[in-house]
């Protein structure tokens, strides 16, 4: 049973947010105590397949090159979530500024320029380790602060008076237990994990979608919340969703499933047909148009298909390609119909026009439904490869509302007093659509810090 059921900031999560946001209230002085619903093996939450987190810079440093100011970020948030709040993305870009250095305080190890495996990037900066390690240290430094963390323990209602939450359920070892604090900080994700809920959004292609991280993350608070009055942003229908592997694990597949050489070769359905520009999106980004693709397409699959040259450009996969030495061979693989797959692969290679292989993205076809605007080059080399592909889903643009405090908002009165939010749950304030690389993560460690503070100001700290 839970030893202690009162504290002066209770955090609800067991990732990044949560972390962040126990560390910066307890560094205030706050008594602190954090739940996850995770079991201790599994703790970190979703940063534990991260990479790298998106930062504001004004001149370079062991960490980052160039410059990439505030406005600049700023500016790509409103690029691709241009109905997010200005407010609050301003408020992220500017406090990105100094995240480094407090993750730094914090012990957490990042990879200085040319010294690590991961390339250079202006905009985001790269854990030393990737994200498990970044955790793992997190984890360490909150034990050593004296904040008191409970796995397995799932927070799934909340009791409120007026503007003050005054207690939060949690069900521990098959018990329900109501926890009191004089402010509590719901950093525990939204609901992407929870099938049912992600059938509300988008139907019965639901069932096809893989969750990219942990399958904790059921969304019960969510819901809570939500019955309690909180104003809620965003679209439950809406995801940041990704082509992965469909050999992948339904859940917790992580980042090494996902699939990056699309524009290397052609897609086709499940009748062995294109149906969008491979072409079009060559940018790193391009793996999330296809997430989206892919949830159109008929029973939510397709195949990526390759040759020799191909697949000698694609960067390393967690599963190996299934290869065959021709078309009708890896047809019969991937139980496709061969004649069909060889008159895509056919009309496609027709269709190119002459190019200089060696400037790919000026290679395009002509006169081909869908056409493939750049990267098309011929599929006539074998062996003859192919990748089966899903869609997998990240995070949902979907949560509470929050002011500039982090303060919940309610869809009536004024916001909870006492009641903050950090992380995925409230994500969809700056990001109710859309995604840049690295902005999850910073997300979450941001607005978890200033979640703390405000937090343990509340509780007298």
């Amino acid at each position: 049973m839970i030893a202690r059921q009162d504290c002066e900031v209770l955090v609800i999560g067991g990732g990044c947010a949560a972390l962040c946001a126990a560390i910066a209230a307890r560094r205030r002085g706050a008594d602190v105590l954090m739940i996850d619903h995770a079991p201790f093996t599994w703790r970190g939450g979703n940063t534990r397949h991260a990479r790298n987190f998106r930062i504001t810079h004004d001149e370079p440093d062991d960490y980052v090159p160039g410059r990439y100011p505030a406005a600049a970020f700023a500016a790509d948030l409103a690029r691709v979530a241009p109905d997010g709040d200005a407010a609050l993305a301003e408020l992220l870009a500017q406090h990105s500024l100094t995240l480094t250095h407090w993750l730094r305080a914090q012990s957490v190890r990042l990879q200085r320029r040319g010294r690590g495996v991961m390339p250079w990037s202006q905009r985001t900066a790269f854990f030393a380790g990737g994200g498990k390690a970044a955790m793992d240290t997190l984890y360490a430094t909150a034990r050593r602060l004296g904040i008191t963390i409970l796995h397995d323990a799932e927070a799934c209602g909340i009791a409120w008076s007026g503007d003050r939450v005054t207690a939060v359920e949690v069900v521990h070892q098959g018990a329900m237990v109501k926890l009191h604090a004089a402010s509590v900080i719901a950093c525990c994700g939204g609901h992407q994990a929870n099938r049912d809920w992600l059938r509300e959004g988008f139907g019965a292609a639901a069932d096809a979608i893989a969750v990219r991280g942990m399958g904790y993350v059921q969304g019960r608070l969510l819901r809570a919340l939500i019955d309690a009055g909180a104003a809620t942003v965003g679209d439950p229908g809406r995801g940041h969703i990704v082509a992965v592997d469909a050999r992948g694990p339904t859940v917790d597949g992580g980042i090494v499933t996902r699939l990056e050489c699309i524009p290397y070769g052609i897609v086709v359905n499940r009748d062995a047909q294109r149906f969008a520009d491979e072409g079009g999106d060559t940018a790193r980004t391009h793996y999330a148009r296809w997430g989206e693709r892919l949830l159109a397409a008929p029973g939510q699959r397709a195949t990526l298909i390759l040759d020799r040259h191909g697949l000698a450009r694609a960067a390393s996969t967690a599963f190996l390609p299934l290869r065959a030495p021709t078309i009708e061979a890896l047809a019969e693989l991937i139980d496709l119909d061969g004649a069909a797959l060889r008159a895509s692969v056919d009309r496609y290679n027709a269709a190119i026009v002459p190019a200089d292989p060696s400037a790919p993205e000026s290679c395009r076809t002509a006169e081909l439904s869908p056409p493939k605007s750049a990267q098309a080059l011929p599929i006539s080399a074998p062996p003859f490869a192919a990748f089966p592909l899903i869609p997998g889903i990240t995070f949902t643009h979907y949560g509470v509302g929050v002011d500039g405090s982090l303060r919940v908002r309610r869809v009536h009165g004024p916001p909870f007093a006492n009641l903050f939010a950090a992380g995925m749950i409230m994500a969809a304030n700056v990001l109710p659509r859309g995604y840049l690389a690295g902005l999850g993560v910073t997300i979450s460690a941001v607005f978890g810090r200033l979640a703390g503070e405000e937090a343990a100001h509340h509780a007298g700290r």
